[in-house]
């Protein structure tokens, strides 16, 4: 199976494993310097700046 997730839509992505197999994931990506990562369901942000994820509260702060 291959899965797709397209970036800006507001909803978080999520993968499953419904069955009771063991399931091998593989994630493939590049790391733009300001991409930006948005977790819906929890008080939390990551932007990706300087070669590292720097990780904040939704209003900025800094953990």
């Amino acid at each position: 199976m291959c899965v797709g997730f397209k970036a800006g839509t507001g909803n978080a992505h999520s993968l499953t494993n419904e069955t009771s197999e063991d399931v091998i994931y593989l994630e493939i990506g590049d790391r733009t310097e300001g991409d930006e990562v948005n977790y819906p369901d929890d008080d939390l942000r990551a932007n990706f700046i300087g070669g590292a994820w720097v990780f904040s509260h939704k209003d900025g702060t800094p953990f």
